[in-house]
């Protein structure tokens, strides 16, 4: 078996029903630990927006949100749909949909128990996110036991690792495969050097510069791309319904679609489209509460609330937007498929988008590019909070020359391979982020009761936030 076909075998792996169980079952179970949390969905949405400036933190809620936002709405909201398609079926479709709402939960349960358990470094900066939960969440009598240390130091080392791969090779080679598929003459290194500038240019600023980016580029961004989706939409809107229909029938019964080019089945489904919408929300992986832990908040259910709209925004409507559209695309023009020419997700993007008219191909290039260039932006922060866990202050600028030597690479040369990577290494950080939310459930319910259900959102928590011994 040759390299491919090995690391194939990996994602199979770690993927199968273990882990759909772990993530699905946490979405379910910590939904009913906290009270539906879905429900407040309006009051968070009114929250992401509201300034809280005497509250202790970097940056603003909003600021933290669409930072975190930057990072999921990526390649993974275009192209990871196309991909779940193809493998799954259009049910995958549907699973990723479920995963968006029931990751709610999760996200709103791993954000809680990051801002709780958050630190100040020496300069005042905050610090958070699942390995500092592990840490001080069982720290009993000023110790940690072992088990907890190393279960902050796995996520941190898989979260630092996972960086290269879905936050910067992945989003650049996409970024470099949409434009050089319209714009055939410009050469890969020079896609390559531009990302590297734009780029180099944002992060080596820190969190408040890639914040106050994101707070301009992912509003616009996610409105003009959900615009010019609604718009497919209305061309093809005789196929929505069959659309919608055949997304519901693929999800829980095996069936033959587009003229038998794309098979499903129910563990096809619901293997690719948890898979990929795990990859598109994060719900579960423990990345957004690193940046959120930075957020100026008066207390921890605030931010969680904050922090659950992401998931909301990414895969609630934005991936269901774009299922809609692709399937709908594909009942409108069967030919697409046909001839066996289309392999992979973005081949079957392309298409798709492309067989509508004047709009579908601007609208395409324009979303890829930005929300691979903001997930770059977002990803390079939650690498860098790993790498200065793990190794110290000082190892943040050798990350940062990294991280934008593999966004090179990944422009000139890093195909898909890159997903199946990617989809592996989001399996092994969301065991430990996982296992310590379960861990902390009980904690997060009570204080959820007695901030959210008994109306006490407004009242601040008093509890001192610890300065982090320096490396």
């Amino acid at each position: 078996m040759d390299i491919v076909g090995i690391i194939n075998s990996i994602d199979a792996f770690v993927w199968g029903p273990p882990m759909i169980a772990l993530l699905l079952g946490s979405h379910l179970y910590l939904t009913v630990r906290t009270g539906f949390i879905q429900r407040k969905l309006p009051t968070a949405i009114k929250l992401s927006v509201t300034k809280d400036p005497d509250a202790p933190g970097d940056i603003s809620q909003f600021g933290a949100l669409t930072t975190a936002l930057s990072a999921t709405i990526g390649t993974g909201n275009i192209v990871g749909v196309a991909t779940a398609i193809l493998a799954g079926g259009p049910g995958a479709v549907l699973w990723m949909w479920l995963t968006g709402v029931f990751g709610m939960a999760t996200k709103y349960a791993e954000t809680y128990a990051a801002v709780k358990y958050r630190v100040r470094d020496h300069k005042g900066n905050m610090l958070g996110g699942a390995m500092y939960a592990w840490r001080r969440g069982f720290e009993k009598d000023g110790r940690t036991p072992w088990w907890a240390v190393l279960g902050a130091g796995a996520f941190a080392l898989f979260a630092a690792v996972a960086s290269f791969g879905i936050g910067s090779a992945v989003q650049s080679s996409s970024m470099t495969g949409i434009i050089i598929s319209n714009a055939p003459g410009i050469p890969t290194w020079g896609i390559g050097l531009a990302i590297v500038i734009m780029v180099s240019i944002v992060i080596f600023g820190g969190v408040k510069v890639i914040s106050k980016v994101c707070e301009k580029l992912v509003p616009f961004m996610a409105i003009a791309y959900v615009w010019g989706c609604i718009m497919i939409i209305g061309i093809n809107w005789q196929f929505v319904w069959p659309a919608i229909c055949l997304i519901f029938e693929c999800a829980f019964t095996p069936k033959a679609a587009f003229g038998g080019a794309v098979g499903s089945g129910l563990m096809m489904a619901l293997q690719f489209g948890c898979a990929r919408g795990l990859f598109s929300n994060e719900s579960g992986l423990g990345s957004a509460p690193i940046v959120a832990s930075a957020a100026s908040t008066r207390n921890p259910a605030r931010q969680a609330l904050v922090s659950m709209t992401g998931t909301f925004w990414d895969t609630v409507i934005i991936c269901a937007l774009t299922g809609i559209v692709l399937v709908s695309t594909l009942i409108a023009n069967p030919g697409i498929l046909e001839g066996g020419q289309i392999h992979a997700g973005a081949d079957l993007t392309s298409a798709a988008f492309g067989a509508i008219p004047y709009i579908g191909t601007p609208i395409l290039i324009i979303g890829m590019v930005l929300f691979s260039y903001s997930t770059i932006l977002g990803w390079s922060y939650y690498g860098n909070r790993c790498v200065v866990y793990l190794f110290g202050k000082h190892a943040v600028r050798p990350y940062q020359v990294l991280y934008v030597l593999m966004a090179f690479l990944g422009a000139i040369g890093i195909g898909d391979l890159v997903w199946t990577v990617s989809d592996i290494t989001n399996a092994l950080m969301a065991v430990p982020n996982i296992i310590v939310v379960l861990a902390l459930s009980g904690l997060i319910a009570r204080e959820t009761k007695y901030y959210v259900w008994d109306k006490n959102l407004d009242e601040t928590d008093e509890t001192p936030i610890p300065i982090l011994e320096s490396k």
